[in-house]
């Protein structure tokens, strides 16, 4: 594979991508009363790890605000599992569901860290 040109081409960012979707399709099953609460709230999470993803990408001139950014997708991404967290305690998603969402921002949460600890890799 040749030099990487857009976030979009990070497997990090697809797979952080694919998770935002299967958790809006999932929670559009979640109860009315928890539409500006649990369900904003684990949507906005997770889209905001592929927001954060690409920002940094964008930043990856400079070494700090790039590791920032990749920090602050971490951050989302360990939110997101909070929520996910709460969904299935309340028995809104399936154990299964739950698990392969965790086990989903688990390996987004390591490949994010193994960005920020080397940035020089990804410096234009």
């Amino acid at each position: 594979m040749g030099k990487i040109t857009s976030h979009r081409e990070l497997k990090v960012y697809n797979q952080a991508f694919e998770a935002a979707r299967t958790i809006y399709c999932l929670s559009k099953s979640f109860p009315k009363e928890e539409t500006y609460s649990l369900t904003d709230q684990i949507r906005r999470s997770s889209r905001s790890v592929c927001a954060n993803i690409a920002e940094a990408f964008r930043r990856r001139k400079y070494p700090k605000s790039f590791s920032s950014k990749l920090n602050e997708s971490e951050a989302e991404a360990a939110e997101t599992q909070n929520w996910l967290d709460f969904a299935l305690d309340c028995q809104y998603l399936s154990a299964e569901n739950h698990k392969q969402l965790n086990l989903e921002y688990d390996n987004i949460i390591g490949m994010l860290v193994n960005m920020q600890r080397s940035p020089e890799k990804w410096q234009i």
